[in-house]
């Protein structure tokens, strides 16, 4: 390593000046450091589908491979998938590949990756895989580690940004030492913090793509499927033994330290438990384990064996503890000494380790006392001032109160609090949702309105192979796409239905409206949803025509831009209200438009609107039933 002598940051840059030579640097959050290490690290493919918390990955890949003048081929695959499969042949034509995803976009990778860990690679393939403990933006808590020990795949927990970046170089040359893929799995503390990354020389591998034919491996049957696995098996205890004595992983912080008590941790915990016990002045041994599995079973038994009790700290499963064969040492997740469900926060932690370590500590009391002297009011997650959305949710509901509304992973999902989403499962399952709750019902000559709510992006991701059982077995039921021509969510990436690429040039433009057709849908609909009362009209006719007997899938799009990415089709043509003394303070608009611009104003029994996030849409004229909120006249 470089002595470091100097830190200057101005403006986001810092230069670190050494013993020998200066070198660039920059605080960069987590994903972008992952996407430095990729391109350091010599990377020739890189694709990804967007999703919180590993959204940034790709944009930072696109950004160095343009300012480092490279060739490197990214793209916004349409999901997890389809990006997979195409960094797994990447590598099979000898390239280093990744790619990127949330750690439920795994799910959607799952069968390739399950092949993929037999068939194995040629160029290193990495998989980043974002965890979301807590969950923050996500369905489940699930945790990667316990994926990668189910589809035996190598896996690599950092606990900072460095790491992880670091990481990103040795999981390339593990994965081509033994021709396997590796998981490198950043938790949203990773991904989401920022540290100073020194720029390293990027590596360079010219490797002319060459794809070597040997059916019995890439397009195994099960006899040779037999084969691979144990051969997989015997790659697994091999990459063990490596970990076992590898240098730069697994270290032991504090290890001369005189104690009864040892912390065997992983991740983003094991940071935080090491700068919780440096604050305290305390010095216990901390086995950081960087490869959770295969586990280097001996170095983890051998350190437990010196100390009286072991607590074993990660996030968000066990995925550590239960590979530990002596359990007789260790408390853990397993027996309830650390919670079975949450993320592992700092305060969280303390308190595990005080009550490990038998230390007295206090709450916080006057911190709290301080929030609730302040007494700022919490507010829901809600969708945005003028979201076309929200107008989509509003007509439904209104053409058809009654109706059953599945919905799917998005902005949109923000409909619950408009009572206008009813499920939500996963990526294209308001679709199947709507199939099945259709079939059900007509299956007892019940005539049961259901309207199902996807977006655009998610529509392209999963929304095709449901759509086409639907109509193929004619199920009844109204599908509205809500188009705001753009993957909003999670940081407006772009979609097939705008043709633009990964580095900002020009695809193909894939039109919605194509896509369902050559889907076997017959009855398709275009509207603004900003003229909500067009809407409900349209609605209801979808809703008689699912009805008819040489109906079907009755399909609407519902066009309008994301107002936060495009405020200008808004700002071009403005319509101002105003609230006039017709206003009881009834409060349906508040409750039910829940345009976070209406504002509640409990002591006067009234609304008023809060100009500083107003957006002039208008639509919530629509809202008011006694016609109080008005345009405001000009001048």
């Amino acid at each position: 390593m470089r002595t470091k002598t100097a830190v200057f940051i101005h403006l986001g840059t810092v230069m670190l000046t050494t013993e020998t030579t200066p070198t660039k640097a920059e605080i960069l959050l987590g994903n972008v450091a992952i996407a430095r290490g990729l391109v350091e690290a010599g990377c020739h493919v890189a694709a990804s589908y967007p999703g919180t918390p590993s959204s940034e990955i790709l944009p930072g890949v696109v950004r160095f491979n343009k300012e480092e003048n490279l060739s490197i081929y990214t793209e916004w695959s349409t999901n997890e998938k389809v990006a997979f499969e195409t960094a797994l042949a990447a590598s099979w034509c000898g390239k280093r590949a990744a790619v990127a995803m949330k750690m439920v976009g795994l799910n959607v990778a799952a069968d390739p990756l399950m092949s993929a860990a037999y068939t194995g690679v040629v160029g290193g393939l990495l998989i980043i895989v974002a965890d979301d403990p807590g969950p923050h933006s996500s369905q489940t808590e699930q945790d990667t580690r316990m994926f990668a020990h189910f589809a035996k795949v190598p896996c690599l927990d950092p606990a900072d940004p460095e790491e992880a970046r670091r990481m990103v170089k040795i999981g390339f040359e593990l994965s081509e030492e033994f021709r396997i893929p590796v998981i490198l799995r950043p938790a949203i503390r990773v991904c989401h913090a920022k540290q100073p990354i020194e720029f390293l020389p990027i590596e360079k591998h010219d490797r002319p793509a060459n794809f070597e034919k040997e059916t019995s491996r890439w397009a195994a049957t099960p006899k040779f499927r037999l084969i691979l696995h144990h051969e997989l098996n015997d790659k697994l205890e091999r990459i063990r033994e490596k970990f076992e004595k590898y240098k730069d992983l697994n270290p032991t912080f504090n290890d001369g330290a005189e104690s009864d008590l040892g912390i065997v941790a992983s991740g983003v915990p094991c940071a935080n438990a090491l700068d919780i016990l440096e604050n305290w002045g305390i010095r216990i041994p901390v086995l950081k384990i960087d490869t959770p599995f295969p586990l280097p079973e001996k170095k983890v038994s051998d350190f437990i064996g010196r100390f009286k009790k072991v607590l074993i700290l990660e996030e968000t499963d066990y995925t550590i503890e239960m590979q530990i064969t002596d359990k007789s040492r260790i408390t853990g997740r397993m027996d309830g000494f650390v919670p079975s469900a949450g993320e592992l926060v700092p305060e969280v932690i303390e308190s595990l380790l005080a009550k490990f370590l038998k230390k007295p500590t206090k709450q916080d009391k006057e911190l709290n006392a301080a929030l609730d002297e302040v007494g700022i009011p919490v507010r829901r997650p809600t969708l945005c001032s003028g979201c076309p959305h929200r107008a989509s949710f509003y007509a439904i509901k209104r053409a058809f109160p009654k109706a059953i509304f599945p919905s799917d992973i998005g902005c949109y999902t923000l409909g619950t609090n408009l009572g206008a989403v009813d499920t939500c499962v996963d990526m294209g399952g308001a679709i199947t949702m709507a199939h099945g709750l259709a079939v059900a019902h007509a299956q007892d000559n019940i005539k049961q309105p259901v309207i199902a709510t996807i977006g655009d992006s998610t529509f392209y991701h999963a929304g095709t192979a449901p759509l086409l059982n639907s109509v193929y077995n004619d199920a009844r039921y109204v599908l509205l796409i809500l188009d705001n021509e753009i993957t909003a969510m999670t940081g407006f990436q772009p979609t097939p239905g705008i043709g633009i690429l990964a580095d900002g040039s020009m695809g193909r433009k894939i039109p919605l409206e194509d896509v369902i057709r050559g889907c076997g849908v017959e009855y398709l609909k275009i509207i603004n949803p900003y003229e909500v009362k067009d809407m409900i009209k349209e609605v209801k006719s979808a809703v008689k025509y699912t009805r008819q007997e040489d109906g079907g899938v009755a399909v609407i799009i519902a066009r309008f831009p994301c107002v936060l990415r495009n405020p200008e089709v808004v700002r071009s043509n403005p319509v101002r209200v105003e609230i006039t003394d017709d206003c009881n303070g009834c409060m349906l608009c508040v409750d039910r438009f829940e345009c976070p611009s209406l504002i509640r104003d409990d002591e006067a029994k009234l609304v008023h609107i809060d100009r500083k996030t107003c957006i002039d849409c208008g639509v919530c004229m629509v809202s008011c039933y006694r016609g109080a909120i008005v345009p405001e006249p000009k001048g």
